[in-house]
């Protein structure tokens, strides 16, 4: 079928027929409920983009496998330009959303796949890679979008999966059958699992003997049966639904739980089952490829506030106060290094056995530990730069009141030669920006908690190069 185009992608999912629910009601059409459809058409900026001349040629490439013209959004990277490419695009796309694209996680599974399939392989002489090669062509030639279903909800955290006193706690299988196997359990924390044509699983952590039912990864269109996504609430979640007050007035973002409730999926679809010692590498390669995937798209998200907070000091008449000036040069110098870090990733990256290309796992995680911080304290120069305004800004119904409205905008006014709606449309996107949780709590917990990145900092690092450095410097000889 070749590249969707953005209209292609919004009526694939029209076809499909997922279940989910949310506040307590199941939806019938998700790309007809504003509050998903907001999400929807962030994903749909991916193909949007690779419609247009000035982006066509950063996020469609010749894919060596079809050799055809595809998104990179289906190329696992076989190259270091693939690497760099990956946060060029997000970095892009951040900027032009202002939130999550939401395409990203799917591309890291592939990577990861695309790398320990092969491995397993080797190992085993299964006959993953494969699998997995004929699904990837499937994902390339119907330029399709998937969702990263990893991060399990975990129970008894002080317990194996297998140790748990409900199983469930960990999505595993429950049964094997000649055609395929039987999964249980429920992914977390889902960005775009609705936004997109299929789930990919992986396991969330390093297993063990006794684990084997829970080592296993696989795809399944979002619309299978059993599959329930029921979509989370995040602050300010209700606003596209009544259609005021909305800030970014055409993205936003959404975070289901999505449920296996006894889903088949056929062997043809496996891509890994029992292999207990290769779920760390997994999780591991996925993790660090979404980290780098964060760099690029966190920057671009760091640019929007930066032109929000120039324009408020525009719109408020502040444009000489150099203390404002000094603050919009620390949310700069914040974005860059993000994004530097992430591009030292992936010039570092090296190939792997199976011909595919794995960034520098320890410049990644020290991006995401980067974002976890500054993006934090990126909005906290904004909220200091835009005011107070931001946190209790009179609704738009009260601008719109026949009674009250024209003194509300009378007491909103900036600066004479910039009209007060526009200002108003500024507050509400600054307060999106920066008070949303559904985006500034991934800033800190998405690709995995603050101390999963240590720890792979650490873990991941040439710790034995670095003392023996020390030591030949102090003049110690072992």
């Amino acid at each position: 079928m070749g590249l969707k185009t953005k209209s292609d992608y919004i009526e694939s999912l029209r076809q499909m027929q997922p279940t989910v629910y949310m506040f307590g009601e199941r939806i019938a059409s998700v790309v007809d409920n504003p509050r998903l459809r907001a999400a929807i058409e962030a994903t749909g900026a991916t193909y949007e983009l690779a419609e247009m001349e000035e982006f066509r040629d950063l996020i469609v490439t010749e894919s060596p496998l079809i050799s055809e013209p595809v998104s990179r959004f289906t190329l696992p990277p076989s190259s270091i330009e693939d690497l760099v490419a990956r946060v060029k695009i997000n970095r892009t796309l951040g900027n032009r959303v202002g939130t999550c694209h939401q395409r990203c996680t799917g591309l890291d599974c592939l990577s990861a796949l695309a790398i320990v399939t092969y491995d397993i392989d080797r190992k085993y002489e299964t006959d993953y890679h494969n699998r997995f090669q004929k699904f990837l062509k499937y994902m390339q030639k119907n330029d399709l979008t998937a969702n990263a279903g990893v991060t399990d909800v975990k129970g008894d955290r002080s317990l194996s999966p297998h140790e748990q006193a409900d199983k469930d706690m960990y999505l595993h299988v429950v049964q094997r059958r000649d055609d395929g196997m039987v999964v249980r359990g429920a992914k977390a924390h889902q960005t775009g699992s609705i936004s997109s044509h299929e789930i990919i699983v992986l396991p969330t952590r390093a297993l063990g003997k006794g684990d084997e039912d829970y080592a296993v990864a696989f795809a399944v269109p979002t619309d299978t049966s059993g599959l329930i996504h029921v979509v989370g609430r995040s602050s300010l979640d209700t606003r596209e639904l009544d259609g005021c007050d909305i800030g970014n007035v055409r993205y936003s973002k959404y975070c289901p739980t999505v449920i296996f409730d006894d889903v088949f999926v056929p062997w043809e679809r496996v891509f890994m089952c029992g292999e207990v010692e290769f779920a760390a590498d997994m999780v591991a390669r996925f993790s660090a490829f979404h980290r780098q995937s964060h760099g690029g798209c966190k920057s671009g998200r760091i640019d929007c506030m930066i032109g929000a907070a120039l324009t408020m000091v525009d719109y408020s008449g502040t444009g000489k106060a150099g203390h404002l000036k000094q603050k919009v040069i620390d949310m700069i110098h914040r974005a860059e290094t993000l994004y530097g870090c992430s591009l030292a990733a992936s010039y570092e990256g090296k190939a792997e056995p199976s011909g595919a290309y794995f960034i520098d796992p320890v410049l990644a995680n020290a991006s995401k530990i980067h974002e976890g911080r500054e993006l934090s304290e990126a909005a906290r120069l904004l909220v200091d730069i835009a005011g107070g305004f931001v946190s209790d800004l009179p609704s738009d119904r009260d601008v719109e009141n026949p009674e009250i409205g024209n003194l509300v905008k009378k007491y909103l006014k900036g600066v004479d030669d910039v009209p007060v709606e526009n200002r108003i449309k500024m507050y509400r996107f600054i307060e999106k920006l920066v008070m949303e949780s559904a985006d500034t709590i991934s800033d800190i917990h998405g690709g995995g908690s603050p101390e999963a990145h240590r720890l792979t900092i650490f873990r991941e690092s040439d710790l034995a190069s670095k003392k023996k450095a020390a030591k030949r410097l102090a003049g110690i000889k072992e």
